[in-house]
């Protein structure tokens, strides 16, 4: 039970969107972060449910990720054509979660190749049911079933060219064990997806905190001065990237000394909550994912955590 209450909080972030009258807000706003290089930069609560973006080369466009909304999807593929008609190359979904890949099939008919690590491919139809909890309704069924999957997959990462402007893809471990980042090197731009949440807390439902704190500081070491588009929140830059990875840090400090003292449960978030709040109370979805955030990190630590894939950590 209380897995699946955590569950139910984690998801109203994640659908909360699909609730909302389309006015109350934009889907999405556009920002270039680099010659040819646009972020769109979705706001809280927009039915576009997080962010994605794309690179326009010398020959085609690479787009990053696709919303959990088609309307949002074909409002980017809009979006693109006012500024190129070089043909939709590339798609590159960024990890698994439905609120990253429910637009790739606006994307797959304009012609786009749809790439991703082969972990995406193979939970993006099953472990996306779990977001409505354990008995999804015929049409949530259908949605997941719906999933235009990736039809090029790769292991560790692999090289995408747009004529002379290069993509690296690289997989990266720590929010779902199917996550990758896309770096743009010409630019010193690098699309992290969920990765980074930028000054936002994140959803850990499928996390390995230690593997994530790993790759963050990877991010660091290999893109020092670069501008991180986050999977969800602000634009970042290292400082951004330091403070993210400051609150895994916390997050697993808190809760490994709370279970030392024989906390579990309500007990644990009463005891942890109170110190992330000094922190990092004015982030962005503390409220929905602060006591998901230290009950999946316990279990996580307990070694009871279960993870796509029928794995346990």
């Amino acid at each position: 039970m209380r897995s699946q209450r955590i569950l139910l909080v984690s998801l109203s972030v994640l659908l909360v969107s699909s609730l909302l009258p389309a006015a109350q807000k934009p889907l999405f706003t556009l920002h270039e972060v680099g010659k040819g290089i646009w972020a769109a930069i979705s706001p809280d609560r927009s039915k576009a449910g997080a962010n994605a973006g794309f690179v326009i080369g010398d020959n085609g466009v690479a787009v990053i990720d696709s919303f959990q909304n088609v309307a949002a999807a074909k409002e980017l593929l809009a979006a693109i054509r006012r500024r190129t008609n070089l043909p939709i190359r590339f798609l590159v979904n960024t990890h698994y979660h439905l609120d990253h890949m429910t637009g790739n099939g606006v994307f797959a008919d304009a012609g786009a190749v749809i790439v991703a690590n082969r972990n995406v491919r193979a939970w993006a139809r099953t472990d996306n049911l779990k977001f409505f909890g354990p008995h999804p309704t015929a049409a949530e069924r259908e949605w997941v079933k719906s999933l235009v999957l990736p039809s090029v997959t790769y292991r560790s990462g692999i090289a995408l060219y747009l004529g002379k402007r290069e993509l690296i893809v690289r997989h990266l471990p720590g929010h779902t064990g199917s996550d990758s980042i896309i770096a743009v090197p010409d630019a010193n731009v690098v699309f992290t997806g969920d990765l980074l949440w930028g000054h936002h807390l994140p959803n850990l439902i499928d996390a390995s905190t230690d593997k994530w704190i790993e790759t963050l500081d990877t991010l660091g070491r290999d893109y020092p001065t670069a501008t991180f588009v986050p999977g969800h929140g602000r634009i970042s830059h290292r400082a951004g990237l330091l403070a993210f990875r400051g609150y895994l840090v916390a997050l697993r400090r808190d809760i490994a000394l709370g279970l030392q003292q024989g906390k579990s449960g309500d007990a644990l978030v009463d005891a942890v909550r109170p110190e992330l709040e000094r922190e990092y109370g004015t982030w962005g979805f503390f409220a929905y994912f602060a006591k998901p955030d230290i009950l999946y990190t316990a279990e996580e630590l307990e070694g009871k955590k279960k993870l796509p894939g029928g794995r346990v950590n």
